[in-house]
């Protein structure tokens, strides 16, 4: 799957108000689908850039030997899902900000792993 069919089909998730692929090296957008008004996914792309970096030296100080699936950040209104790509070496994550009212969190972090285990990088 290329990144447009993946940016759409993570839209195509009930309650998705945006998404974005993102290079966590950098904090630069690949490609974005929706946003707008309230939601400007560039911003968001480099504020979540250093959500993960943080993240993944927090597990490096506590010498924890695993891998981030996910990172989940729930507002009032909204979620937000960081999925890091699982490929070898990648920088990569997704990221999907969700409406709660409109939204099944479960089945967003499901469709999400299977468009990861799709997406040709």
């Amino acid at each position: 799957m290329d990144i447009e069919t993946a940016l759409k089909e993570a839209m195509a998730i009930d309650g998705a108000v945006g998404v974005a692929l993102v290079d966590y090296e950098s904090g630069m957008c690949l490609g974005t689908s929706g946003g707008g008004h309230g939601l400007d996914l560039e911003v968001a792309a480099a504020g979540n850039t250093e959500v993960v970096r943080a993240k993944m030296r927090t597990l490096e100080s506590l010498a924890i030997d695993d891998e981030i699936e996910d990172i989940l950040i729930t507002l009032n209104r909204q979620y937000h899902i960081i999925r890091l790509l699982t490929r070898g070496g990648s920088q990569l994550f997704l990221y999907l900000a969700l409406d709660r009212e409109r939204s099944n969190l479960a089945l967003a972090r499901h469709t999400l792993r299977r468009i990861d285990g799709e997406l040709g990088i």
